[in-house]
């Protein structure tokens, strides 16, 4: 890495693992920068995050190049091309990426056939005064920017969206409609009278869905940046815009404090704002874990049943996640990146 970027690593990397090695368990992660956290285990794109750091990269290039990699690798089919199709059997793309130095925040949502969807993303604050493009015009603002026109289609989404439009649409989105939406495909129409029931997220998303990559990445001055990618929602009406684009929702980064990302349910998440909030609760002094798990216990006081995970990491290094349990899910699996290890490693933390 370069000089006055990591220089030191190694000199210090022992002493910081014999003070880990006397840390109590369940104290507070022990800190120490850089530090790169993603959601789920995404292993390619932490070591990618990583090399970049090592080769004298910004924080914003390795928050840029790591989702970018989970997108090439089109992560569980969550992340990138050829995944999750929506109502009409179209994948389409979210991203954000955000920097914690000038609270820059570049985003596009709905984004068609065009695969880089975080690449784009970071063209808008580079090349515009904007925050977030959509749509056909965020397609079209790629163009300009020099990204290539591809089809996001594959046999495997064409597959899903098959399987779906065989089993009458199920799962789907929609509530108070006719014909009834959870035995037909429709096309629906508004039911005159509408009526209010518990909403059963849980039940429409698999654990195996993952949704999104976020990741927040700290250099060792402690500048912060956080991004997301992900192509939503499986079976979502076209239009869908969910938690991963918006900054606050899906990611939130500030060198004052730190940084924080989400997945899961976006349609329920973004309503709390979960990762500005959990920095904002770093920034009064709450130890990341706290914070990750003071936010999933908000959420869970409205919607008890949501699929949803949070990463957190304050400017020191300190870090955590959390997790809200339901069937099926009942730990958190995340990516760390730090001096304090050998490689980029998988962590494990068991849901509230």
């Amino acid at each position: 890495m370069a000089a006055g970027r990591g220089g030191g690593w190694q000199g210090v990397a022992v002493a910081l693992l014999l003070l880990a090695a006397l840390t109590p368990a369940g104290a507070a992660s022990a800190a120490a920068l850089p530090v790169v956290i993603n959601t789920w285990a995404f292993r390619t794109a932490a070591e990618t995050a990583w090399r970049v750091l090592e080769s004298g990269g910004s924080e914003l290039d390795a928050v840029e190049k790591g989702c970018s990699q989970c997108e090439i690798d089109q992560c569980d089919g969550s992340v990138g091309y050829g995944g999750s199709p929506d109502e009409s059997g179209e994948t389409t793309l979210d991203a954000m990426i955000m920097d914690g130095n000038t609270m820059e925040v570049g985003a596009v949502a709905d984004l068609r056939r065009v695969k880089n969807a975080i690449g784009v993303a970071r063209k808008v604050i580079e090349y515009t005064k904007h925050t977030l493009l959509v749509g056909e015009s965020a397609s079209l603002f790629a163009v300009r920017m020099g990204f290539p026109y591809e089809d996001l289609t594959t046999q495997k989404s064409l597959s899903l969206y098959s399987e779906w439009l065989n089993q009458n649409c199920q799962p789907n989105y929609w509530k108070n409609v006719v014909p009834d939406s959870s035995k037909s495909c429709g096309p629906y129409k508004r039911r005159e009278e509408v009526t209010y029931r518990e909403e059963h997220t849980s039940s429409q998303r698999s654990v195996h869905n993952h949704d999104t990559i976020g990741m927040v990445v700290i250099g060792v001055s402690g500048t912060v940046a956080s991004g997301t990618s992900t192509n939503g929602a499986i079976h979502k009406l076209p239009g869908r815009v969910g938690d991963s684009p918006i900054a606050g929702a899906g990611s939130y980064a500030d060198s004052t404090a730190g940084g924080a990302a989400a997945t899961g349910d976006g349609d329920i998440m973004m309503r709390f704002l979960p990762s500005y909030q959990a920095v904002e609760y770093m920034r009064m002094g709450t130890d990341p874990t706290v914070a990750c798990q003071k936010v999933i216990s908000r959420i869970q006081k409205y919607a008890p049943k949501f699929f949803g995970a949070i990463i957190c990491a304050n400017t020191t290094g300190s870090y955590g996640a959390a997790c809200n349990k339901i069937p099926g899910f009942t730990q958190f699996h995340f990516m760390v990146s730090s001096p304090l290890l050998s490689r980029p490693t998988e962590q494990v933390v068991d849901c509230i």
